[in-house]
């Protein structure tokens, strides 16, 4: 069904369509990229909706982008740095760059958990996962394309941090082997 938009930079959440991504019992969540869909480049907006007992995603920090979450619906369990905070609708959540601001926000009610996540969108990314100790790096000419499967980013690796490699393994530097 194809809606009749008022202009290309207004959307309502009811326009945009979801995607469903999850693993397993305890990540889970419908996601609407209201920031694309209104022609949105350097500033994300993702509308989510949470399952009770479950996180949008694992405990992470970025390194370029920042976040922020506004809570519409729900209650939840906020793991940020060191600290766990409880959230409900009307909080609005800082989360700057760098490993002191790791973040999840799991829903401890049993009712979906909706929230607006806001983010910068630099096209270079790189993402600690504190818990699993892996790193993701992605970069490309237009990150937000690539995130909605636009675009092919030059870079999308995700990896553990033990999997570290000498800088010139693997090249050739002229000495006999």
């Amino acid at each position: 069904m194809s809606v009749s938009r008022r202009h290309p930079n207004v959307v309502n959440v009811r326009e945009v369509e979801g995607q469903e991504r999850g693993m397993g019992t305890r990540f889970g969540a419908v996601r609407k990229n209201l920031g694309a869909a209104s022609g949105g480049r350097a500033l994300g907006c993702t509308w989510h909706e949470v399952p009770p007992g479950r996180a949008a995603y694992p405990r992470h920090f970025h390194t370029a982008n920042e976040e922020a979450v506004y809570v519409l619906e729900g209650t939840g369990s906020l793991r940020i740095g060191e600290d766990t905070v409880a959230v409900g609708p009307g909080d609005f959540i800082g989360m700057p760059v760098g490993p002191a601001h790791a973040h999840q926000l799991v829903n401890t009610s049993d009712a979906p958990l909706r929230y607006l996540a806001f983010s910068t969108m630099h096209d270079v990314e790189i993402v600690g996962y504190p818990d699993s100790k892996k790193i993701g790096a992605m970069a490309a000419a237009d990150l937000r394309a690539a995130f909605l499967g636009q675009a092919k980013p030059w870079v999308a690796h995700i990896g553990r941090e033990a999997d570290t490699v000498g800088y010139f393994e693997g090249e050739d530097t002229g000495e006999p082997g």
